[in-house]
């Protein structure tokens, strides 16, 4: 069985997973509760308004404890901004920003709605809508039925709130789905065996992937890390040859029969594989290689040592096309090794003349796959070679790169040292134009200094030489 595909849908609302899941998974203990009924006691004791007092206000306990009528003929009269301020608040209990607090309050509104036998299907008709989205939120401990996008009928949230209908909004499966009665199905309240995992009771959306193990039997689900926490995967008589030989199995926890996981392994990275990015692949490896990590059997234990190989590789740079085809080469000589033991095994137990017949469909068979594979060989071999041409022609290039940029960079530093000498020459130039401006300078000062007096005098005596000729004309 390839894995259950509860893809999320375009443009759908993607639920969370619950953080209070089934009444299986529900806080139980005494401890649990006590601590429960102490801060319920503080709660109530606080001097909360009445459930039918019609006044403008509604808390969440409000809800959870007064009768369904009241509480929707109330929840009429208040405005959408304060029912969304409501949601929102259930929204942050669910979330559970506030650590433990958040989780005690969580946990007394869950109580008190498990302790009431009034919620059935007749009364719930009556609510109102955001009543309902509350309680069956509360009962579930999915914040996803508060979104605004959800738009289950009010029907539908009155079955997935008395576990009629599956609580996965991309699922909704009628409960008990495909009318199984398992002891899980039909002791499990709100357990859908078509997304959720017999181990944990919650569902995701991953797909295509070795993160879930189907039974090929009863067609039931389990997560893998589950399956491996639980002890369900481990050694076990071979399922098609029996005892004599032992392999890796997964025994299911809701029909406790066994089925092989190399099989299975094979065809998920045969089917899934190329859809797989680099990231998918590699953790696609891990898990494989935690599933077969205890295998006694030396094809397990290949596989294993071989997903660890390639994840090492693919952390130093190997690519996951690459990658997958090496694997996906593994599995071929799997095949391979298993009808060599068949053809071994038909030898050993049918008569000379039937042997001959059929060992001879198998060594046909037989060819026919190391055929294939010497091609898939031949193709990968080619490829290689035609990528070893193309980093060589790559390597050239480079290097031709590389040389120019190393005479460009010659050229630049000569033309820059060039220029270094120009500028020391024009700097010189201009310290000795400098010197000889000064020079120049002071040598004009020099001549003004003696120019003055000079002037000075010429214009006495001229002074003095037209005052005489003045007086000269008049006598």
């Amino acid at each position: 069985m390839l894995p259950p595909r509860q893809r999320p849908r375009p443009g759908r609302l993607q639920p969370s997973l619950s953080i209070g899941g089934s009444t299986s998974m529900r806080a139980g203990s005494r401890e649990t509760w006590a601590i429960a009924d102490a801060i319920l006691a503080k709660k109530l004791d606080k001097g909360k308004e009445k459930v039918g007092d019609c006044s403008d206000n509604m808390s969440l306990l409000d809800i959870v404890r007064g009768e369904v009528d009241i509480i929707s003929q109330r929840l009429k009269h208040l405005s959408e901004e304060f029912l969304e301020g409501l949601k929102n608040e259930l929204r942050v209990i669910l979330e559970g920003a506030d650590g433990s607090q958040h989780g005690d309050e969580f946990l007394i509104l869950q109580k008190l709605i498990q302790k009431r036998g009034d919620l059935t299907a007749n009364t719930l008709t009556r609510a109102h809508r955001v009543q309902l989205e509350i309680l069956v939120a509360i009962n579930t401990g999915m914040q996803a039925f508060l979104h605004p996008s959800m738009s289950l009928s009010q029907t539908s949230l009155i079955e997935v709130f008395l576990f009629k209908r599956c609580r996965n909004i991309e699922c909704q499966s009628q409960l008990p789905a495909d009318d199984c009665t398992c002891k899980v199905c039909a002791n499990t309240d709100g357990f859908c065996n078509l997304c959720m995992c017999v181990s944990c009771n919650k569902f995701d959306f991953e797909g295509n992937t070795c993160r879930w193990i189907g039974c090929d039997l009863c067609s039931h689900w389990t997560h893998t890390d589950c399956a491996i926490r639980d002890g369900q995967i481990g050694m076990g008589a071979d399922v098609k040859t029996g005892a004599g030989t032992t392999e890796i199995l997964f025994r299911c926890g809701a029909c406790n029969r066994t089925s092989e996981l190399l099989g299975w392994v094979k065809d998920i990275f045969q089917i899934c594989a190329p859809s797989w990015d680099r990231q998918t692949l590699m953790k696609e490896l891990e898990f494989v290689t935690k599933i077969f990590r205890g295998s006694l059997d030396s094809r397990g234990r290949r596989l294993s040592w071989i997903c660890e190989d390639l994840i090492e590789k693919m952390k130093c740079g190997m690519s996951e096309s690459v990658a997958c085809r090496i694997i996906m080469f593994f599995f071929q000589e799997l095949e391979i090794e298993s009808s060599r033991s068949k053809f071994e095994e038909i030898g050993r137990m049918i008569a000379p003349q039937e042997a001959c017949s059929r060992i001879s469909e198998v060594l046909q068979e037989a060819i026919a796959k190391m055929e294939k594979v010497e091609e898939e060989r031949a193709r990968m071999l080619k490829k290689a070679r035609l990528d070893l041409e193309v980093c060589d022609r790559e390597l050239e290039n480079k290097a031709r790169e590389m040389m120019e940029l190393k005479m460009e960079r010659k050229k630049k530093k000569e033309e820059t040292e060039e220029l270094e000498s120009i500028a020391r020459l024009k700097q010189a130039e201009a310290d000795t134009w400098e010197l000889k401006a000064i020079e120049a300078r002071r040598e004009a000062e020099r001549l003004q200094s003696i120019a003055l007096p000079i002037s000075h005098k010429a214009k006495k005596e001229h002074s003095s030489g037209y005052l005489q000729l003045r007086l000269n004309n008049e006598t």
